[in-house]
């Protein structure tokens, strides 16, 4: 499946907020357009993983932003084919030992 992704040199930070409403750091590995739906997705780690051997890696659904200016609303992952879909996609940037290659 080919999907149109935008990676930044200086991943974009992320500030999410948990049930408890403690704040944590995250920051974005990549996102990508899926070309069937049209829509957007983006993955992130946490910041203070950024330098381990493994990360736990986040995915959001998004709607792209009308304008630099709005903020980008991230939404729940809802199907079990959207999960497929994601891992997928993420699949094909990790090597056989398992690192991230964007």
């Amino acid at each position: 499946m080919m999907a149109e992704q935008h990676i930044q040199d200086e991943g974009e930070i992320f500030t999410l907020v948990d049930e408890k409403g403690n704040e944590e750091l995250y920051k974005e590995a990549m996102r990508f357009q899926n070309p069937e739906s049209g829509k957007w997705y983006i993955c992130l780690y946490p910041v203070e993983q950024e330098n381990d051997e493994e990360v736990d890696i986040q995915a959001f659904a998004f709607n792209e932003p009308k304008d630099e200016a709005e903020e980008l609303q991230l939404l729940p992952i809802e199907s079990d084919a959207e999960w497929d879909m994601v891992q997928e996609v993420m699949n094909t940037f990790i090597d056989d030992d398992g690192n991230l290659n964007l």
